[in-house]
């Protein structure tokens, strides 16, 4: 097809009946809305307090707002498709989800390494802390975890829509790059190399998350202070990424070399846009007591509560 512009894809990850539609419809609504409301709070708490605005609790903010920015590329095509009897999305739309969800997880990455480098800091390095983390590098941090995904992000949609396509159909919930580039009529070497350079780089930062861990957990063995400052604020961003890390994982893995499960492989794409989004806000609401004390507070449970 030379003219991908026309294009109309149609989605087929979505073989249910009417009724089953509506009660996911159901489901996927109540996650969605519940997943604005704990990043909407968290963000809101950290914006409100004055004490919490530390590095630390900026980048999970920012976080949180990632986090709804790759639930919003998700759910509501999903909640529209849930009630439509055909289930179809025009090119430049599919163009655009892409590079939304992709901005997402690279901006994840980013931000979780961000984090790791802080927790790194104020742990191994208190003395150097605030000479180092000051609010001129948190800005420069944070404009870098935004601006360099979305241009990962631009450069694998680029090298896509570059490409004749000789199919409309799309295996699964949403547009992936995976699924418009098997439907290349050309060469897609460019795209397969890329896709591999990024995966490989990526899960190379999660492993070197992973050592910088190794480190802060040898430096809290040698005091309390440290071991409960690794337990509060460590330990939900490891569990953070190795979730996030591991369901993006098998996501690729079961797209490029898995079978034809449909249940199974909607289940895996949708995870990763679902599960760190909502998970994320509450395990930290939990275990940080700053967040957990302010938001408690803010929802009467707490002391200065109203009665």
């Amino acid at each position: 097809m030379e003219n991908n512009s026309q294009l109309v894809f149609a989605l087929h990850g979505l073989n249910h009946t009417a009724l089953q539609r509506q009660v996911y419809f159901s489901f996927a609504l109540a996650s969605y809305l519940l997943t604005i409301l704990v990043n909407v709070a968290l963000v809101a708490t950290v914006c409100a307090e004055a004490a919490l605005h530390q590095p630390l609790y900026i980048f999970l903010s920012n976080l949180c707002l990632n986090g709804l920015l790759g639930a919003s590329s998700f759910y509501p095509k999903l909640l529209h498709d849930l009630l439509a009897d055909a289930h179809r999305v025009s090119y430049a739309g599919c163009l655009l989800q892409m590079t939304f969800t992709y901005s997402y997880v690279f901006c994840e990455f980013c931000i979780l390494t961000v984090m790791a480098y802080d927790r790194y800091l104020a742990i191994c390095r208190p003395l150097q802390y605030h000479g180092v983390m000051t609010a001129q590098r948190v800005a420069r941090l944070l404009l870098l975890c935004w601006l360099f995904p979305l241009l990962e992000a631009l450069l694998g949609v680029s090298l896509t829509a570059r490409l004749p396509l000789c199919g409309h159909h799309i295996h699964k919930l949403f547009c992936t790059n995976w699924e418009v580039v098997k439907l290349a009529c050309g060469d897609t070497t460019l795209n397969d190399i890329y896709g591999y350079v990024l995966m490989l780089s990526h899960v190379s930062q999660a492993a070197l998350i992973l050592l910088s861990y190794g480190h802060l957990v040898r430096a809290s063995l040698n005091s309390s202070s440290h071991r409960r400052k690794v337990a509060q604020t460590c330990l939900p961003h490891l569990v953070a990424l190795l979730v996030f890390t591991a369901m993006l994982l098998f996501d690729s893995m079961f797209s490029r070399y898995g079978g034809s499960l449909q249940a199974l492989q909607n289940m895996l794409a949708a995870e990763y846009l679902v599960v760190p989004p909502l998970i994320n806000p509450i395990i930290y609401g939990i275990n940080l007591q700053q967040i957990r004390t302010r938001l408690l507070r803010g929802f009467g449970l707490g002391k200065g509560g109203p009665a």
